[in-house]
C-alpha cells in the first residue's frame, strides 16, 4: 500500500484514539510492545468509570482504514476498589486503590492473575500474613509503581496487575523476589506477561509498527 495511504489509515486511527482520550469520562494511555512481544504490537490502556465507551471506542477503532487490519490479541476487563488486607506500613495505601493515577513510569507490565481455590478457604488472619510479607518485599523496589484492579465475574481472571517502573531490572527483581514468598504458592495463573514501552502520542505508538 503506498506511504500516503498507510498514514490516512493511520491517521482515521490516531483520531479515534484523541477523540477518546479527550473525552471528560475516560483515558487513554499508548504503548508500543513491538519487538518485545511476538503476539502484540501495541497496548491501548483505557480507563474510565463507563463500560459502554469501552465498546463505543472500539467499535470506531475497528472501522477506521487501519482497523480493519487490526486483531484485538488480549483484551482485559478490572475494577478499580480498595484492597481488603492493611498495608500496615502506609495504613492509607488501600485508599489509593479506588482509583488508578498512570503513566508515572517509561516502562508498563501488565499480566493476567489467578488465586488457586485453596487461597480463598485459608483464614482472612493467615492470608493477611502472607500479604505483610508481599507488601514488604515491595516495599524493597520504590521504584516499581504498582496498580492492582478486579476482575471477578466481569472477566476470565481475577485480577490484572499492572506495574510501572523506568527501570526494567527493579521489575524483573522484584517478580523473582516474589516468587519465594509464602503466597506464591497459591497463584494458579500470571501469563501472559507483556513488557510495554510509554509512548506520550498515538502517533509515536502508531510510528512503530
Amino acid at each position: 500500500m503506498p506511504i500516503e495511504e498507510q498514514q490516512k489509515r493511520k491517521e482515521e486511527f490516531r483520531n479515534v484514539v484523541e477523540e477518546y482520550n479527550h473525552h471528560p469520562e475516560m483515558m487513554v494511555l499508548t504503548y508500543s510492545l513491538v519487538g518485545l512481544r511476538g503476539d502484540a504490537d501495541f497496548l491501548l490502556w483505557r480507563i474510565s468509570y463507563q463500560l459502554d465507551l469501552f465498546q463505543e471506542m472500539t467499535t470506531k477503532l475497528l472501522h477506521t482504514g487501519l482497523g480493519q487490519y487490526l486483531t484485538i490479541a488480549y483484551s482485559y476487563l478490572s475494577l478499580t476498589k480498595r484492597s481488603i488486607y492493611v498495608d500496615k506500613a502506609n495504613p492509607e495505601h488501600q485508599n489509593s486503590r479506588a482509583h488508578i493515577v498512570p503513566g508515572q513510569g517509561k516502562y508498563l507490565f501488565v499480566y493476567p492473575f489467578i488465586k488457586t481455590r485453596d487461597w480463598y478457604h485459608l483464614t482472612f488472619a493467615t492470608r493477611q500474613g502472607m500479604m505483610d510479607e508481599h507488601i514488604k518485599v515491595g516495599m524493597k523496589y520504590p521504584s516499581v509503581k504498582l496498580n492492582t484492579t478486579y476482575s471477578f465475574g466481569i472477566d476470565d481472571q481475577e485480577f490484572v496487575v499492572a506495574f510501572e517502573s523506568d527501570h526494567v531490572q527493579d521489575f524483573s527483581n522484584l517478580v523473582q523476589e516474589l516468587r519465594e514468598s509464602e503466597a506464591s504458592r497459591y497463584t494458579l495463573r500470571d501469563v501472559p506477561m507483556f513488557t510495554c514501552i510509554r509512548k506520550e502520542t498515538v502517533s509515536e505508538m502508531l510510528d512503530t509498527i
